[in-house]
């Protein structure tokens, strides 16, 4: 596949939209991370080496509960022609993921349906709608005839990536970027028959340039509704280029999440769709044994650290602290002791994190040194340590159970015995662990110096 050439627009902030600053006044906004879902959703693209494997149950909600419903098991049953089923295993795909299974059967049903579907990132979501598009271009009609919305300018790329590796083989598609910086010549049309692009010059090029024939679009793809919605604007932009295409269009939206907002939206851009959602899994702190360090300050919760250090180290440990300010502090404190440590903060570039998330992987760092918003959606199998250096509580200052959760329920994994330990400087903190421990019914003890041994057998 070829595509437009692009020169990359060079006036966006970084990749986490922030920018540092040394005035102290603005310290405590830049401590407090926000959370960038564009920039998390492209890190967790650059570091998935392989599809995650979901073991929750999907749910199918039909738009025609009597037509029968279909999953497929296998590429072939899909009748795909010849040059895409080549390009799907020279990707890597041997057989469809769990949300393949349901949704590439809906997406290639004849006549066409719509489709709202909720997967993560890594179920193979972006393979199925891609599929979906190559599978209804007429090579021979050099126009525009599916239109794939990104939130943003590099997830329209890794979105690109995947088209030209699945279209490898079907010479004859061509595939254009409609993205800030991709300028063309007023009154020019455009040849290629797939365009993927950002809500702002999608609409631009629809509308106002008029570069795209809507009326001719076949299959409209909405990605990532939810980082979409996200940002101002983009709900309103996505919307207007929805209404300019032709009632038998086919309409395809995914999102990592449903929330309120997202489903509202959803429903606006998506007529009597098909939908696919997953069902909450129960996760459980059953196999993970966890204790509490009690501390009267900073420091001495540094000291802690250090004394268990040696203890934790034998596995591999993820830190976790409430603002990237202390994550640095700490990161530097434990460099100096000695100590091998890797930090992901949110000054990183997205590929920066990539590389760092990578070197704690392969295990060339025993310990990585974390905000929350930083680790939100990274999976790495081989942590059986999570120490809190701060607990994670809310905007106002109450216990998060969810975060908790989410962070320590990374060590439990598969089985295996894991190891939480939090660390406790104040009676406003020791009230917060309380509360934690009331929430899930699950005794935290306190952590002894006998228990050092306990620890180097679960962590062994």
């Amino acid at each position: 596949l070829s595509s437009l050439h692009l020169k990359e627009d060079k006036t966006k902030p970084d990749a986490n939209g922030a920018v540092v600053k040394a005035d102290d006044n603005v310290e405590k906004a830049e401590d407090e991370e926000k959370e960038d879902r564009a920039a998390q959703s492209l890190l967790n693209k650059l570091i998935r080496s392989n599809l995650v494997d979901t073991t929750n149950q999907v749910e199918v909600l039909q738009r025609d509960p009597t037509s029968p419903l279909y999953s497929v098991k296998s590429f072939e049953e899909l009748r795909l022609k010849p040059q895409l089923l080549q390009g799907v295993y020279a990707m890597g795909f041997n057989r469809p993921s769990k949300i393949q299974e349901n949704a590439l059967p809906m997406m290639l049903a004849e006549p066409p349906q719509n489709l709202i579907a909720q997967s993560q990132s890594g179920t193979g979501k972006t393979a199925a709608f891609v599929l979906a598009m190559l599978s209804r271009v007429e090579p021979g009609n050099k126009y525009p005839q599916c239109l794939c919305l990104s939130p943003t300018y590099e997830l329209a790329l890794q979105t690109g990536k995947v088209i030209e590796q699945m279209g490898k083989f079907y010479p004859e598609l061509k595939l254009a970027y409609a993205v800030r910086g991709n300028k063309l010549e007023r009154g020019q049309k455009i040849s290629e028959q797939i365009v993927i692009g950002t809500p702002g010059t999608v609409l631009d090029w629809c509308s106002k340039l008029k570069f795209i024939d809507p009326k001719k679009i076949k299959v409209f793809v909405l990605d990532e509704a939810d980082v979409m919605i996200a940002t101002q604007g983009h709900q309103d932009q996505s919307i207007r280029i929805q209404r300019m295409l032709p009632r038998d269009c086919q309409m395809l939206l995914f999102s990592a999440t449903f929330e309120d907002s997202v489903w509202k939206f959803a429903q606006k851009v998506v007529p009597d769709p098909n939908i696919i959602k997953l069902k909450r899994e129960e996760e459980t702190l059953d196999t993970i044994k966890q204790y509490y360090v009690l501390c009267n300050n900073r420091d001495e919760k540094f000291q802690a650290l250090c004394n268990i250090y040696g203890a934790i180290t034998i596995a591999q440990a993820m830190i976790f602290c409430h603002t990237r300010k202390t994550a640095s502090w700490l990161a530097a404190e434990l460099s100096k002791e000695g100590h091998q440590v890797a930090l992901l903060s949110g000054e990183m570039m997205v590929e920066q994190r990539a590389a760092v998330i990578e070197r704690f992987r392969e295990g060339k760092e025993k310990v990585l040194v974390t905000t929350n918003v930083c680790a939100r959606g990274i999976d790495v199998e081989q942590v059986s340590v999570v120490i809190n250096f701060d607990l994670p509580v809310d905007k106002d200052g109450n216990p998060d159970n969810e975060t908790y959760l989410h962070r320590i329920g990374r060590t439990g994994r598969f089985g295996k015995r894991g190891l939480a330990i939090n660390m406790v400087d104040s009676k406003h903190s020791m009230n917060i662990l309380n509360r934690i421990q009331e929430h899930f019914n699950k005794k935290i003890n306190k952590l002894d110096t006998d228990d050092l041994d306990e620890i180097e057998k679960i962590t062994n």
